[in-house]
This record gives structure tokens, sequence and C-alpha cells, in this order.
């Protein structure tokens, strides 16, 4: 049997188990979950994504397996970056904790399938006119150049188009206090505001896979470690929300480490006819610059 059909039966399968068990104990707990509860979920997560990475390593070899552990790296970075999104959209319709993992559950399996369909576009066109490999890189670049002058990422959940064509189709009603999507009053069917924050969480992944597939393309174009390694990298991003939503605030060199990325990536991919920067080197820039912007940030705030 062809080893690549094996790994992707294997990938799914430990996916979807994953998913399940986590589901089923954010869901136990109603998004109440302790911080030390949270650390040792997100510790499972990262843990079964290096076991992952291992089993890329033996059946595909060195190469395949850093390009999957630095592709990994980049994806995770930028969805800590992602918490201040989700947490001003939330504050914003006024969701809470306990309906925020909902809300966040049917997000991540969006990102899911959403992500498979940017991947593969992205790879056919960088296949098919590799000219775009530059644009590609110009728009981290430039993703970074916005970053470091505080204005990237704005979303006004007001403003979103989705969610504003949605409340011409469907009559909102404001009632907070439904953990449903959808409630009925006087036979009459309403959106509640756990559906327009779902909206709003799906356009800002939309928003987010511009910067992060991009990224990842420019580390591999074999489309089964770009999707693993993306994937492995959102779908414990429920763990790491609840984890990181009280003390997010005090990685604020964050943003930076990010961009620093976002131009390194950028420029490899905009030089990569001239300079060939190997997959390892890059891991170890990656994972350096995460790191430092990490640390910077705790020795700054203690």
């Amino acid at each position: 049997m062809d080893i690549k059909f094996l790994m992707w039966l294997l990938f799914w399968t430990v996916v979807t188990t994953a998913l399940f068990i986590d589901f089923s104990i954010l869901n136990k707990h109603k998004g109440n979950i302790k911080t030390k509860k949270a650390a040792i979920i997100v510790c499972v997560w990262i843990s079964l994504s290096l076991f992952f990475g291992a089993s890329i390593y033996f059946a595909f070899g060195r190469e395949k397996a850093l390009e999957y552990f630095a592709g990994y790296v980049v994806e995770y970075s930028l969805s800590i970056d992602n918490m201040f999104v989700f947490l001003m959209i939330f504050s914003y319709f006024a969701i809470s904790k306990a309906n925020q993992s909902k809300v966040l559950i049917y997000g991540i399996l969006g990102a899911v399938i959403l992500r498979f369909l940017f991947i593969l576009i992205g790879i056919e066109l960088i296949n098919t006119f590799h000219w775009i490999i530059y644009i590609f890189g110009g728009l981290l670049v430039y993703t970074a150049i916005k970053i470091l002058y505080g204005n990237h990422k704005e979303i006004n959940p007001k403003y979103n188009i989705a969610y504003n064509i949605i409340k011409k189709l469907i009559p909102f009603k404001n009632n907070t206090e439904n953990n449903t999507f959808f409630i009925k009053d006087n036979k009459k069917i309403y959106a509640t505001p756990m559906l327009a924050a779902l909206i709003v969480v799906e356009m800002s992944d939309l928003i987010f896979a511009v910067d992060s597939i991009p990224a990842v393309l420019s580390i591999s174009k074999d489309t089964f470690i770009v999707y693993s390694s993306n994937i492995f990298a959102i779908i414990g991003l429920r763990s790491l929300y609840f984890l990181l939503s009280n003390f997010v605030s005090k990685f604020k060199f964050l943003h930076i480490g990010i961009a620093v990325i976002l131009i390194f990536v950028g420029l490899k991919m905009i030089l990569s006819r001239y300079v060939t920067i190997s997959t390892g080197l890059s891991l170890i820039v990656i994972t350096l610059v995460i790191g430092i912007s990490v640390l910077v940030s705790i020795r700054k705030k203690s």
C-alpha cells in the first residue's frame, strides 16, 4: 500500500480522534477551564504534533520532517497572535466564556475545510504560475510592515462583510443568554449573537490564512506537509485560547517576532531564485525569533 495514503489515513485518524476527545473534555467544563488544565491539554496537543512529525521522519525522511516542524512553528506562532482578535470578537458580541467554546468548535471545523481548499489553490497557483511566489513573498513583507506599524488585524465586527450580508438575510435577536445559533420567537426564526460571532471568527480565519498559508508555502510545496502542519497548529486552538485568554496581553513583543518571521519567509520567497535557505536553517531562525520575542515580553513584564 502507498506510504502517502497510509500517512493521510494516520493523519485523519489522529486528528478526528483527538478532536473528539478534546471537544468532549472542553464541553464538559463549559469553557471554565483552569489555567493548569488548559496548559496540560495544550502540552498534549503539542506532544501529539511532535509525534506526528516523528512519523513523517520515518515515512519520508529528515527533510520532510523539518519542513513539517518549520510549518508547524510558523502557523502556531501566528495562532497565538490571533488570540487578540478572538478576544475582541467575543467581547464585542458579549459571548460568555461558556459559549465561546462552542463557537470555537465550529470555527475550527470550518478552518479545517477552508484551509485545505486554500492550500490546494495556493500550491496549484505556484506550480502553474511560478512568478506568483514573488507576489506571496511581497504580501508577507507588506503584512509584516503593517504589524510593525500597529495597524494589522484591526477587525471591527460591525463592518464585517459576511456578517452584514447575513444580517440582511436573517433577522437577529440580541439574546446573549442563549447557547444556540438560532432561536424561535412567535413562530419566527432569529439568529443570535453566537452566529454573528461564528461568522466573524470564520472570516477572520480567512484573513489569517492569507498570512499563514503563503508563509508555510515558502517552506514546502508538498500538500500533505503543508496541510498537516497547518491543521495540527490550529486544531488545538481552543485549549490554547483558554490558556492564553487571561494573560495574552503579557506577550507585548510577540507581534514584533511574528513580523520578523514574515519578513524572513517573504524575502525567502522573493529571493528563492538566487538564494537557497535550507529548511533546517529556516526552522532554527523561526524558533529563535519566537523564543526571543516571548522571553523579552516576559522579562519586560517582570
